[in-house]
């Protein structure tokens, strides 16, 4: 019966993509080596580790949202599911390798993407569990089907910079920001009675307002402050 062992060697963006997509090479390699296997269908799942890295203060301020202030990470970091992947295997003997796509998205709302776009530099460390099935022959040519051993797994750490340049290379000084389509509505109208020509002035427009507020706010207190002192 095949043992197979996987190692994950390397990651490249998949430059041939329609979508944002990252292709990691994995090693298999089975015991006995001489045994044929006739086809593997490989799943995978992916887990962030996000205790396994150090965070400079940038990073911390972006990460609060996924894992609350700095002073509870050590309670906070746990592993978070990243994606699931799968791949069919043609048949080999001993060893092969094959490329384990991984599609990404911009889409901010979900966790993962909060993580890795908050990320400046370093290494992310991955957790790859995998399962599936083994196809393979017996020494009197019968076709048998055998599970992945559900303790098969494999850790890798990817340079942060991988999932940004795919990004870039896809949008290009560009962020996604999804909302409900009521409040989409709002903006559109907003934008359409000013006669704003791009989204990016209107977001713009919306911040300087709300930056004016805050600081009018702020002046106004001091002054209260300042009395209450005196009193």
């Amino acid at each position: 019966m095949p043992d197979l062992d996987f190692q994950v060697t390397g990651v490249d963006p998949s430059i041939r993509s329609v979508s944002p997509s990252l292709g990691f090479r994995v090693r298999i390699t089975n015991s006995p080596p001489d045994e044929k296997i006739e086809a593997v269908l490989l799943n995978a799942q992916i887990q962030l580790q996000p205790a396994q890295r150090k965070y400079n203060e940038r990073e911390q301020e972006k990460l609060v949202e996924l894992f609350g202030a700095p002073e509870n990470w050590g309670q906070t970091l746990r592993n978070r599911l990243w994606t699931n992947s799968s791949v069919t295997i043609n048949g080999f003997s001993g060893e092969t390798e094959t490329i384990l796509p991984v599609a990404c998205t911009y889409d901010l709302n979900l966790a993962a993407t909060k993580y890795f776009y908050a990320l400046e530099g370093d290494e992310v460390s991955l957790l790859f569990l995998f399962s599936g099935s083994i196809f393979y022959r017996t020494a009197d040519g019968r076709l048998q089907v055998s599970r992945i051993s559900w303790n098969k797994e494999c850790s890798y750490r990817m340079p942060a910079q991988s999932w940004h340049e795919v990004m870039e290379r896809h949008y290009p000084n560009t962020a996604w920001v999804t909302v409900q389509r009521d409040v989409f509505e709002r903006l559109c109208e907003y934008k359409r009675r000013r006669a704003i020509p791009t989204w990016e002035e209107a977001f713009s427009r919306l911040l300087q307002t709300a930056e004016a507020h805050d600081d009018s706010i702020e002046s106004a207190a001091v002054p209260a402050a300042k009395m209450e002192a005196v009193a």
